[in-house]
């Protein structure tokens, strides 16, 4: 008979550090998260899809709830994946840019089935239902963001009270929790992130082709790479809506190098980080940085991963859970 393998003291902060994270967010409802003050914009699903595009630009956000004015309910959310299922209709109809114009929010379904595209499922939550419950329904949908939504006391209808992202999830807990820093474990022995069969592409790649990938890949980022495998950039989802806003589709024409040099003044910038990276490390910067995701380069600035923010949501919810049990 043979004894199992004695847990190590890093091992072992790094389970409890996961176990409270997770107690935490047991603990914490969703209307927990928000700010005590935030502006939330929901545009009626009648409004023109090019107005759409210029109010997130102008507000620097970039996604936004739906309602229907006509049943007074709740409608979904707009995201990028909307933007780019236009641009991939206009992409295969090319003489349709005026029908284009037109378009209102009501007819993305529409271009979802002209296009062969299955409709993205639309998870909500009630702001009082546990942090933890928010974060897996976006897991079980593949959902970066999630809205609140809750009902008038009044009408008895759906109200739409705010919409929560991993980003802000993230940042809760690494400004409230303490024992993140229990998270040790460098990322080369964890669970995390995506290192084989990454989808790249270089400066010179078209703009139509960086969609094309994003689309059929499922993701929401392409590290840029030189010639000799070196990161000089990251092309994003979100990098689509600087290019197609007044309906300019002709800058869907440049190349990825001419495409980032459109974005605003306030990007963030690219992340990275190296494969000996730890996850306390991590949260640190998460709690002092906007980051969507961070690319794992090599000492000579090579390629050899990204760890996006569901990674890291998949791992603190789900890793080692059915040895909670073991704490003490």
């Amino acid at each position: 008979m043979t004894s199992s393998k004695p847990e190590s003291a890093v091992e072992r902060d790094q389970r409890r550090g996961l176990q409270r994270i997770r107690d935490f967010l047991k603990a914490r409802t969703s209307y927990d998260v928000l700010p005590l003050s935030f502006r939330l914009i929901v545009f009626d699903t009648s409004l023109l899809v090019k107005k759409s595009l210029s109010i997130l630009t102008q507000n620097g956000i970039v996604s936004a709830p739906l309602w229907d004015s006509k049943t007074s309910t709740f409608a979904g959310l707009l995201t990028n994946s909307d933007y780019i299922n236009l641009i991939q209709y206009y992409w295969q109809n090319p003489d349709a840019v005026n029908r284009i114009d037109q378009f209102k929010l009501n007819s993305l379904r529409d271009i979802e089935r002209a296009i062969g595209v299955s409709p993205l499922e639309t998870a909500s939550i009630h702001p009082i239902r546990p942090l933890y419950e928010a974060c897996r329904r976006m897991l079980e949908t593949r959902a970066r963001r999630i809205p609140l939504v809750d009902t008038d006391d009044e009408t008895g209808r759906a109200m739409v009270v705010s919409v929560v992202t991993q980003y802000r999830i993230l940042k809760f807990v690494a400004v409230n929790v303490h024992e993140t820093q229990l998270l040790r474990k460098p990322l080369r022995h964890l669970k995390l992130g995506t290192y084989k069969d990454l989808v790249t592409a270089s400066m010179e790649t078209s703009v139509f082709e960086l969609i094309h990938k994003l689309v059929h890949h499922n993701i929401s980022s392409i590290p840029i790479l030189n010639s000799d495998g070196v990161v000089t950039n990251v092309f994003e989802a979100v990098d689509v809506i600087a290019l197609i806003k007044g309906a300019n589709y002709d800058e869907l024409n440049l190349n990825a190098g001419e495409a980032l040099q459109k974005r605003s003044e306030d990007f963030p910038g690219i992340f990275t980080c190296s494969i000996d990276d730890r996850l306390d490390t991590i949260f640190d910067t998460i709690r002092k940085s906007r980051v969507h995701r961070l690319v794992v380069i090599d000492e000579d600035c090579r390629l050899v991963g990204v760890v996006t923010l569901s990674d890291i949501l998949e791992y603190i919810l789900l890793e080692g859970e059915g040895d909670d049990s073991k704490m003490e």
